[in-house]
C-alpha cells in the first residue's frame, strides 16, 4: 500500500481555559482560526464530564465550525460511552451539517481512573461493563449514521425500529458524512502495565477487533519511548482488518502526542513538568512524563515524528504542554512541520 504523506492536527486544549489565567475560551476560538491558518490539517477538544472538567466538546466545535472552513473537527478523545447513543448520534450530526461534513469522532471507552469510575456511577452505568457498552453504542452510531434508523438489540441497548424521521420531514436527519468517521482510543498498556503481557495481549486483541469492526481510524498516546509497541500494534489491527473484510486504505492511525518545544532541552522539560503536573495530576503520578511525547529542541520533535510515522503512524494530533499554546503552535508549523509538508518524511 502506497503511503499518503504524514497529517498534524493541533489540540485546542480546552481545559486550559479552566487553569490557566492568560487563556480564556475566546482565545482558543481564535486558536484554531489561527491553526487553519498555518496550514494544519484539523483541530481537536478533549472530553470529560467532571473528573478534569473542561468546556464541553460538541458545543465547542460547534462555534469553532463557524470560525473556520477548512480544518477538520475532531474530539481527541470522548468517552462516547457515558453518553446516551441517541443522543449523541442526533448531536454529532448536527455538528457534521454545521460544519460541512468535517468531523471526526475520536472515541475511547475510558481509562481506569478513579475519576472516570465515577462518571459512570454517576450516569447510572456499570464501569465493569464499559467495553460492551462503549461497543453498542459504536453499532448503534454507525447504523444510525448510515442507514438513517437502527434496530439494534444487545445487552444494554435495545430499539425497535428508531429513526431521526417521523414521516412528515423530507428525510431522516443525517450527517453530511454517512457515516462520519470513527477513530477509535487504545492505549492498552495505560490500562493493565507493561508487566501484565498475557492480559495485555488479550486486550490489544479485542481492542484490534473493535477497531476493526466499528472503526475507521485508531487513536492511542502515552508510550512515546515506543515505538515497537505501536508497529506490534498496528500489525494486529491490519490483520483484524482483513479478517472484518475492510481495506487498510479506510483506516487512518493516529498519536495524540503531547509536547514542549523551546530553544534548549532544558527548557522545555521546566515547562512541561510544570504543565502536566496541573493537567493530569492523577495519571502523571504513576507514569513517568517522558511517555507523553518529545520534549527539547525543533529538532528533537522533528526526530521523534520521523521514528514514529516510520513505525506507521499516518496522523499525529498535537497537543502542547505550555501555557503559551500560540507560541507553541506557531513554533511547530515554522520550525519543525516544514521537513514533513515539503516532503521530507521518509517511511521505512
Amino acid at each position: 500500500m502506497a503511503r499518503q504523506p504524514v497529517r498534524f492536527g493541533v489540540n485546542l486544549n480546552n481545559r486550559e481555559p479552566l487553569i490557566a489565567p492568560d487563556y480564556s475560551l475566546a482565545d482558543l476560538l481564535v486558536l484554531a482560526e489561527r491553526a487553519e491558518a498555518l496550514g494544519f490539517d484539523s483541530v481537536w477538544v478533549g472530553d470529560s464530564l467532571f473528573s478534569k472538567p473542561r468546556w464541553e466538546p460538541i458545543a465547542l466545535l460547534s462555534a469553532i465550525s463557524q470560525r473556520t472552513k477548512r480544518v477538520k473537527l475532531g474530539t481527541a478523545c470522548m468517552v462516547s460511552g457515558t453518553r446516551h447513543p441517541l443522543y449523541l448520534a442526533l448531536e454529532w450530526a448536527t455538528l457534521d451539517q454545521l460544519s460541512g461534513g468535517r468531523t471526526i469522532l475520536g472515541t475511547g471507552m475510558g481509562n481506569p481512573e478513579d475519576g472516570v469510575r465515577r462518571e459512570y456511577a454517576a450516569v447510572g452505568l456499570d464501569f465493569d461493563k464499559r467495553a460492551t457498552i462503549y461497543e453498542e453504542g459504536l453499532a448503534i452510531l454507525r447504523e444510525l449514521w448510515t442507514t438513517g434508523e437502527t434496530s439494534f438489540q444487545g445487552d444494554h441497548y435495545a430499539f425497535d425500529h428508531v429513526a431521526f424521521f417521523s414521516g412528515t420531514e423530507m428525510g431522516p436527519l443525517a450527517p453530511v458524512q454517512t457515516p462520519p468517521p470513527i477513530w477509535v482510543v487504545s492505549n492498552p498498556r495505560l490500562t493493565v502495565g507493561t508487566k501484565q503481557e498475557d492480559q495485555t495481549e488479550r486486550v490489544v486483541s479485542r481492542a484490534a477487533r473493535r477497531i476493526a469492526t466499528y472503526g475507521d481510524g485508531w487513536m492511542t498516546c502515552c508510550r512515546a519511548r515506543h515505538p515497537d509497541e505501536f508497529r506490534a500494534q498496528l500489525a494486529q489491527i491490519e490483520r483484524a482488518i482483513a479478517e472484518a473484510g475492510r481495506s487498510r486504505d479506510e483506516f487512518v492511525m493516529s498519536y495524540q502526542v503531547t509536547m514542549n518545544i523551546a530553544d534548549s532541552r532544558e527548557e522545555a522539560q521546566a515547562g512541561i513538568d510544570a504543565y502536566i503536573s496541573q493537567y493530569y495530576p492523577e495519571l502523571s503520578k504513576a507514569m513517568d512524563i517522558g511517555e507523553w511525547g518529545p520534549v527539547g529542541t525543533p529538532d528533537d520533535i522533528a526526530a521523534w515524528f520521523q521514528t514514529f510515522a516510520d513505525a506507521g503512524v499516518d496522523y499525529f494530533i498535537c497537543r502542547f504542554g505550555s501555557l503559551d499554546q500560540f507560541g507553541q503552535v506557531a513554533r511547530l508549523a515554522r520550525d519543525v512541520l516544514p521537513a514533513f509538508t515539503a516532503g521530507g518524511c521518509s517511511h521505512e
